[in-house]
């Protein structure tokens, strides 16, 4: 086979995470792999949240018109950011090993250090949701931008604090933050995966992709997007989940949360990995236990279904 070109976004990170795809490939096959930087419209757009200007799409779609025109032969993507439903035509390929899950806080020790009236900045509805939860006299501020980007932001005042992945940070090697533990701040699903895309119809590809998936990764990322799909979740949706997989054993925990964190329900179980029922069950129980207002949020089963 020729040489893959591999498409990634631009920014530091994502570029990091693109060389140890390349890493693995190079390993695996001995394969050469041209690393091609796709622009995206959620690069360009830096001054309001994503949210407000079409979500998740808006880091994946220009990825994806490229793998579909064949200008790439496979895509890489920080999971979080990847939709719940792929475009038609689009396959998810493969998994590196997850790394660390938490989030990690920048400007204090903890959220209970966090001043009164602190100035947390965060463009994420689940961050957001979860430090209010417990810290109501918290302001959020919104703050976008690679890493670089917002810790110069909290360096220069714009905000006293700040949430950011563990995985991202370790991956550009910068020893900054306080990790905060799961019990407190669960992570947005599919946090720390790295994922890899290609065309549907590609067996060249998607076997040479096979090569490096992690097995466990992939059935964790598998659990926590078929929650969202089954939840009814957007961008808008203040969520959080994390399955851990041992063997063939998956335990599973999940929450849905007010987007000012005035309600916070919690749920999981411990279930096969191949019981692709079980998320939609964990999903049926947190709506059926939710508030009408925090149910009205997702566009999944009624409590009447859930039974």
């Amino acid at each position: 086979m020729a040489g893959l070109k591999l498409g990634t976004r631009g920014s530091p990170l994502a570029l990091a995470q693109a060389w140890m795809v390349r890493d693995a490939l190079v390993a695996a096959h001995a394969v050469a792999v041209e690393i091609v930087v796709v622009v995206t419209t959620g690069d360009r757009v830096q001054d309001r949240p994503l949210a407000e200007i079409g979500g998740k799409a808006l880091w994946t779609k220009e990825l994806d018109a490229a793998l579909l025109d064949g200008q790439i032969d496979l895509a890489v993507h920080s999971m979080k950011d990847v939709e719940t439903h792929l475009p038609a035509g689009i396959a998810l390929a493969a998994m590196l090993p997850r790394a660390d899950v938490r989030d990690r806080l920048i400007g204090a020790t903890s959220l209970d250090a966090l001043p009164p009236g602190a100035r947390l900045g965060t463009s994420s509805p689940r961050r957001a949701a979860q430090v209010l939860g417990r810290r109501p006299d918290v302001v959020i501020v919104p703050l976008r931008g690679n890493v670089a980007t917002r810790l110069a932001k909290i360096a220069d005042g714009e905000a006293d604090a700040t949430l950011l992945a563990a995985a991202g940070l370790d991956r550009l090697g910068i020893a900054a933050g306080h990790a905060i533990d799961l019990d407190t701040m669960l992570p947005a699903p599919a946090q720390g995966a790295v994922g890899m895309t290609c065309r549907a119809t590609d067996a060249a590809t998607l076997a040479m992709l096979a090569a490096i998936d992690d097995a466990p990764t992939h059935a964790a990322v598998r659990i926590e997007r078929g929650w969202l799909a089954a939840l009814g979740a957007d961008c808008h949706s203040s969520v959080a989940a994390l399955a851990t997989v041992t063997g063939d054993r998956v335990t599973f925990r999940a929450e849905i949360i007010a987007s000012e964190g005035t309600e916070r329900v919690t749920g999981g179980g411990t279930f096969a990995v191949a019981d692709s029922a079980a998320v939609a069950d964990v999903a049926a129980d947190l709506l059926a236990r939710a508030s009408p207002a925090l149910r009205a949020l997702f566009t999944g089963p009624s409590p009447a279904s859930a039974a």
